[in-house]
Parts: C-alpha cells; structure tokens; sequence
C-alpha cells in the first residue's frame, strides 16, 4: 500500500473526486503543511496554523499509478488559483502536494507541466517535502462528508460539480 497527501480546496471536494477511483483503498480528510500539532477544523479555518485542508489517499500501486492520481486530482479543482477554490479563500484552500523524494518530485513536475497545457495558465500548486510535514486526521465528522451529506447545499452546489466533472474526464478509472 502506498500513500500520497494531496490538498486543493475544501478537502471534502477532494476526497468525493477520488473515492471510486480503481486502485484506492483508503481516503482519510485532514490538515498538512502548517505549524500547529494536532490542529482542529477550528483552528486551520483560523488561518493561524499554516495547515491546508488535505486528503491522505492510500492506494494499490499495482493498480493505479502516483501521475494517474495527480491528474485526476488535477482535474478535480483549479491549480492556477492563489490560496482559493472558488469562493472558498485563504491559505487552508491552496493547491498543494506532499512528495516523498527527488524522484517523485520529478515525476509531479512533468504532470504539472502537462496539466498547465488543460489550463493555460502557470500553477499556484505548492510542492512539499512529505516527511517536513506530518498529517493530522481532521475530525470525524469531515470523513465521507459528500456522501453522507448529499442534500447539504454546499454539496449540492460546489462538491457535486467536481465530482461529476472528473467522473465525466476519467470515467474509465472508476470501479
């Protein structure tokens, strides 16, 4: 099994984009990158932490790749945008990805490169060292939030887009 830490927005987005995906055994919601140990929703809202919302993705390597993931995370919010998705806005909300080595920071930079070419435009994405930076479990009840809360107008009007935006781009990596 391995594991990735990817954040782009309200990690309630991110988790519902991947979940299904054919290779991911797990998706846990949390918060990576800041100062504070142990941070709570509260205080990553706060904007005092340094933290971003993220999603530590485990998954059968055999079965999906680290740049298959990267894309469809990719697709699933806007990298140009500076600490935001939308009207979601502040530092808790950039685009970031937590790599493990030179290698795999390589293999980020040519996808990047790639997924400049969908939008035109250079990429607000931070790339982290993973190891510099632990991840916290957000707090249960931010855990599956899409799907155990579909009615939740938020979900209705800003989740349920991108999910059905990447869904309709990578159709064929879904279970």
């Amino acid at each position: 099994m391995a594991t990735t830490v990817l954040g782009g927005g309200c990690f309630w987005c991110i988790e519902a984009a991947l979940k299904g995906l054919r290779g991911i055994e797990g998706l846990r919601p949390g918060y990576a990158g800041g100062h504070v140990e142990s941070p709570t929703y509260r205080e990553v809202c706060g904007k005092r932490t340094g933290h971003a919302e993220v999603v530590e993705v485990q998954y059968n390597a055999a079965a999906i790749d680290l740049p298959t993931i990267w894309r469809v995370f990719f697709t699933a919010h806007d990298p140009t945008q500076v600490d935001r998705q939308g009207n979601d806005i502040g530092p808790q909300y950039r685009s970031i990805v937590f790599v493990d080595g030179a290698e795999e920071a390589a293999a980020l930079a040519e996808v990047m490169e790639e997924v400049e070419g969908w939008y035109g435009a250079s990429l607000a994405t931070h790339v982290e060292p993973r190891e510099a930076h632990p991840f916290w479990p957000a707090e249960v009840e931010h855990h599956d939030y899409f799907a155990l809360n579909p009615g939740n107008p938020y979900c209705a009007m800003v989740v349920a887009p991108k999910v059905n935006k990447v869904r309709a781009q990578h159709a064929a990596l879904y279970e």
